[in-house]
């Protein structure tokens, strides 16, 4: 191990800058849709070493004696960001004709910036950089500390955070609950870089201890949280209400021609919902539709609203994504929004809510004005993109059931989970990864929902165009569900009484307070007050 070490601290010039992408792109075998946790063990014990060996001429301004632990960092988060991210080229090949040209962008150009964020990481570890275990305590406060930058500025993109790689099934999801993503991000970095002592000997014994009692404090409140705490009693089975997600699998293609049968699309959701239950269960009381799956101005179609009512019995719901156009005025744009709305048996829709938080150059323009003087435009054909709504909207359907409304990505974000949260019975996402095709990517927004369910404590119910749907217990275990690719549809009850812990844990709380332990464990290091940390 201290060979290996050595020739990994060594190592210069273009075999070192390799190394380091391979690191980081190694470490996407952690997430979905492979789930090899054990990846990101070598991944980070490299990336260690390759920052021990980062030095610099003591006379290099502060800058210069970082920029080597930077490009260290730098280069490990393309390698991460590209082999994790490439799949979001998919979603420019719908319309290749106008979009081909940013290939080269969301490839390479989107992970180059990200990476910033992973080489900030290294090069403010390198400050508090030392022989002992307090370097790998300092690189995993400076990776929750950046990776929580990475989910807030410039509106966030938090998708793939490291410690997503430590979640790949419940029984290792479950810290979510109490230290939340983020948290479980800074100590996983640590855990993951505990081996890299065994390297260089100096501070082996204690590191890697903590690191063992770490990950079975893990394993061990995961199993807690699964089997042994205690759970709400459940509804009587008669008294739950049943919800069909309907996932139509329809081409993303197909819903952005303007000359495609629009009516068919509606008809295809139609038909999958007024279907007869599976197995001769139960009529379901919710259904489901996915992300802008009507394919027109709902309130511009009354004749839309009659089918719905036509289809649904009475005491049916149906829950659809939608655009909503709101007129301003004479000689005012329009404005569109990316909405939900709830429709009741007669066809009137009683709820709604609209999305809060965009996808840049997805659903909107950042510098607009700036950017089509390129030729720069949305990839969602809106006029003027997409409006963001200034707060969210609980959804309260008959028979009291709350619902916290979350449109595609917006569940990637814990921040979102904010406001009448407290109130919700359970999760909603809908989605529509057809964007994506058959990659990656839905599998990794999947498992970003699934950590929000044991988050916030609450079921999710959640719809796709094409996959993945599935209704999710507050400790992220799948109850029922239909696979990537697949058509057709699922009933199933969701209870929706929360996981029972009976306390919503401060998520930001205790992970500043992580990240003050181990910045304090890096510091007490770096001074060599305990010699066994050294």
């Amino acid at each position: 191990m201290e060979r290996l070490a050595d020739r990994v601290i060594l190592v210069w010039g273009f075999k070192r800058s390799l190394l380091a992408v391979f690191a980081g792109a190694f470490a996407v075998l952690a997430l979905p849709p492979f789930g090899f946790f054990a990846a990101m063990f070598l991944s980070f014990t490299l990336l260690v070493w390759l920052i021990d060996g980062a030095a610099a001429s003591p006379e290099s301004s502060l800058v210069g004696r970082l920029w080597p632990a930077f490009t260290v960092g730098w280069l490990f988060g393309f390698g991460y960001f590209v082999a994790g991210l490439w799949w979001l080229a998919h979603a420019l090949l719908v319309d290749s004709d106008e979009f081909a040209w940013a290939l080269p962008l969301a490839i390479l150009g989107l992970p180059a910036c990200l990476a910033i964020f992973y080489g900030l990481a290294t090069a403010l570890a390198r400050i508090f950089w030392s022989d002992g275990l307090g370097r790998i305590a300092a690189l995993a406060a400076a990776f929750g500390l950046l990776e929580w930058l990475r989910s807030t500025i410039l509106t966030g993109f938090p998708w793939n955070a490291v410690g997503y790689g430590m979640m790949p099934v419940p029984l290792m999801m479950q810290s979510a609950h109490v230290v939340g993503a983020m948290g479980v991000t800074a100590l996983a970095v640590f855990v993951f870089s505990a081996p890299a002592l065994a390297g260089t000997r100096q501070g082996a014994l204690p590191g890697i201890a903590l690191a063992v009692v770490l990950f079975g404090a893990h394993l061990g409140y995961g199993a807690y949280a699964l089997y042994l705490a205690p759970r709400p009693q459940p509804l009587p089975e008669d008294k739950r209400p049943v919800v069909r997600l309907v996932q139509p699998d329809i081409d993303q293609a197909a819903k952005m021609d303007n000359d495609a049968d629009r009516n068919a699309i509606f008809e295809t959701h139609l038909k999958l919902s007024a279907a007869a239950p599976q197995n001769g269960g139960r009529k379901p009381d919710i259904i489901v539709w996915p992300e802008t799956s009507i394919p027109f101005i709902l309130t511009d179609n009354q004749d839309a609203l009659t089918r719905i009512a036509d289809t649904l019995d009475d005491n049916q719901i149906l829950i659809a994504g939608a655009v909503r156009a709101e007129e301003m005025g004479p000689g005012t744009p329009v404005r569109y929004y990316n909405s939900i709305y709830v429709i009741d048996g007669r066809g009137q829709i009683i709820a709604a809510s609209d999305k809060v938080h965009l996808v840049p150059f997805g659903e909107y323009l950042p510098f607009e004005d700036l950017l089509t003087e390129f030729g720069i435009q949305n990839v969602v054909e809106i006029p003027g993109g997409f409006s963001a709504a200034a707060t969210r909207h609980l959804l309260a359907l008959p028979g009291g059931l709350n619902l916290y409304p979350l449109i595609c990505y917006e569940i990637i974000f814990p921040g979102e989970m904010t406001g009448d949260i407290k109130d919700a019975n359970a999760l909603l996402n809908i989605t529509n990864d057809a964007w994506f095709g058959i990659t990656p990517g839905p599998y990794q927004h999947f498992q970003q929902a699934r950590v929000r369910a044991i988050e916030t404590g609450l079921p999710l119910i959640r719809d796709a165009n094409n996959g993945i749907s599935a209704l999710v217990n507050a400790h992220g275990e799948i109850i029922a569900g239909l696979d990537l690719g697949e058509s057709g549809f699922i009933d199933a009850t969701v209870d929706g009484l929360g996981n029972g812990f009976g306390t919503t844990f401060p998520h930001q709380t205790y992970f500043w307070l992580i990240e003050a332990l181990l910045i304090l464990i890096a510091l007490i290091s770096r001074a060599g007050f305990i010699s066994g940390l050294n």
